[in-house]
């Protein structure tokens, strides 16, 4: 059995497998700690020996080693540690009835992964890690920490879930509107991760794909959450992008110039149905909406030029309004600039200014308004300090540029 077969099965199963083993044992950290083990003896003996049923054969693995682990623990424990194994193993009573065992064990995971007891940082790490399996190692580079770091964070989180006795189940329906919340941002958390600029574009969009995937999960297993309608629809608008968004030493390509011939149409069709079925209204769930309307303006345009940037700055004053974000507003700078004119960009930024002195993105978006306005000079000044503040990276390579072809 190949490579290629174990990782579809790890791709398909790791969220179901998981699922099962917590829910009958009611530890998160053995159960992780035991599938992981059966997924790497099943890369040892695959080869050689493969199984006429993957599936079930990690799942009798993994429950074995489960239930060594926990013999293990209660020799090393106190005895009154056994009745609490034997409680926490007991199914949980009036689970709520879902289509199938899988879809609520899955639910679960994003349920107790993004646990209020554990830390905002961690939630959408755990979730990439339980729901599918994603690698520590690649979860610490999307998150720009060590292997090491994140390995602890990922064991103290689920030290945490086991000491405060977070259930395996699926909250009741009245809990929901709280807790579907921070399974949402605790997703976008992860989302907004992968595209803050760095290098090694080919990684940065395999990280993406999971993170698109297991927020296109989460709606699909809660189909009347708006909440993460709007973020799935907002997170495939994006990444239907993705071929072009990056040149061949990993620049990113300006939205205005990647070849739109490389944006996958069918994802922007998918999205749309998605987000379209969303009417206004406020809270968290407008902000993920109205982001998602500016990404369909701009996925929907057949040119640069042929862009809604009046309707795009239309849905970035609610926005701020919203959040009173001075990201917000700087990117409202830029749709105001293009749908007013330099001067009404301009104005919008200087609020900006006071909010990110030195930021330089504020300096990168002046000087760009201060070129359409025609006052080239200035913009070269605001250029040269926006390379000042730059981190290293494809951004500081873009401003270099940038500033090479105005002298």
């Amino acid at each position: 059995m190949t490579g290629d077969v174990l990782g579809q099965v790890h791709r398909d199963e790791w969220g179901r497998l998981l699922g099962r083993l917590i829910r009958t044992s009611g530890r998160p950290d053995l159960a992780e700690d035991a599938l992981a083990e059966a997924f790497a003896q099943a890369a040892a003996q695959w080869p050689t020996d493969p199984p006429a049923n993957p599936a079930g054969w990690l799942a009798a693995t993994a429950q074995r080693r489960l239930v060594d682990a926990q013999r293990s623990e209660i020799r090393r424990r106190a005895p009154q540690f056994r009745s609490a194994v034997v409680a926490a193993a007991a199914p949980p009573p009036d689970r709520p009835s879902l289509p199938g065992d899988d879809v609520d064990d899955r639910l679960a995971l994003l349920f107790m992964a993004t646990h209020p007891a554990l830390a905002d940082e961690v939630r959408p790490a755990l979730a990439l890690r339980f729901v599918l399996g994603v690698p520590t190692e690649s979860i610490a580079t999307l998150f720009l920490v060590p292997t090491a770091t994140m390995a602890a964070r990922l064991t103290r989180a689920k030290r945490r879930l086991a000491d405060v006795g977070a259930a395996f189940r699926v909250p009741d329906v009245a809990a929901w509107p709280d807790r579907v919340d921070d399974v949402a941002r605790a997703l976008y958390l992860a989302f907004t991760a992968v595209y803050v600029p760095g290098d090694d574009a080919a990684r940065r969009l395999a990280d993406a794909a999971e993170v698109v995937r297991l927020a296109v999960l989460a709606a699909d297993l809660m189909p009347s959450s708006d909440v993460l309608q709007a973020l799935a629809a907002l997170v495939q608008l994006h990444h239907a992008r993705r071929d072009a968004r990056f040149a061949d030493d990993d620049v990113p390509v300006l939205l205005a110039q990647q070849d739109r011939t490389r944006w996958r149409a069918d994802e922007t069709a998918t999205a749309l149905r998605r987000l379209t079925a969303l009417a206004p209204t406020d809270g968290y769930v407008e902000e993920l909406r109205l982001q998602a309307l500016i990404a369909a303006f701009h996925n929907t345009a057949v040119t640069a030029g042929d862009t809604e940037w009046a309707g795009i700055a239309r849905a970035y004053r609610r926005l701020e309004a919203l959040t009173g974000s001075p990201i917000v507003r700087l990117n409202r700078a830029v749709a105001e600039g293009e749908a007013h004119g330099a001067m009404a960009g301009l104005a919008v930024l200087r609020a900006v200014g006071e909010r990110l002195p030195g930021h330089h993105r504020v300096e990168l978006v002046r000087a760009e308004l201060l070129l359409r306005d025609g006052r080239d000079a200035e913009a070269r000044l605001a250029l040269t300090a926006a390379l000042a503040a730059a981190p290293n990276g494809p951004e500081r390579r873009h401003i270099a540029a940038r500033l090479r072809e105005l002298t």
